[in-house]
């Protein structure tokens, strides 16, 4: 998925301002500062004049904002560096670890989202990508997720 549509969605799902995308950015690395005219550009459609791509490193750094802001940070761990690619998988990761969602959550939200998943499916996604099991999450999979995440969080 491009990661300006994921970007798009969580902040519908959350109802994130701006301003409020650039401090999620902030919380993950504050040497990254992002001004409103440059979030608005990342969140123009492709063929929209002033679309700006928003680079991997900078939705990984949104996303681990993103866990930051819903489970604090942990003082003791080390700063892992953000992803250098980041993939459908690792969206998928971050958002659960962000709304601390287990298993049967997961598949909660992908039956709200008409598109149930079995055990091993969701297994799948969660595995490393050298594992005879892993399955690359697809970009209408991740829709789904982002989708029934959406119900979830807005009630709808």
């Amino acid at each position: 998925m491009i990661n300006n549509d994921v970007l798009r969605s969580v902040r519908y799902m959350l109802d994130f301002s701006d301003g409020h995308i650039a401090e999620t950015v902030l919380l993950a690395d504050p040497n990254v500062v992002l001004d409103k005219a440059e979030v608005q550009a990342f969140l123009r459609k492709e063929d929209e004049p002033g679309f700006v791509p928003f680079s991997d490193r900078l939705l990984g750094l949104f996303l681990d904002g993103l866990v930051i802001h819903y489970r604090g940070r942990q003082e003791s761990a080390t700063p892992r560096p953000p992803e250098k690619r980041v993939n459908n998988n690792v969206v998928l990761k971050k958002l659960r670890v962000a709304f601390e969602l287990k298993d049967v959550d997961m598949h909660e939200i992908f039956q709200a989202a008409g598109h149930p998943v079995t055990k091993p499916e969701l297994s799948a996604l969660f595995r490393q990508p050298g594992h005879k099991n892993f399955r690359l999450c697809g970009d209408q999979l991740l829709r789904y997720f982002l989708r029934g995440l959406t119900l979830r969080v807005r009630g709808g």
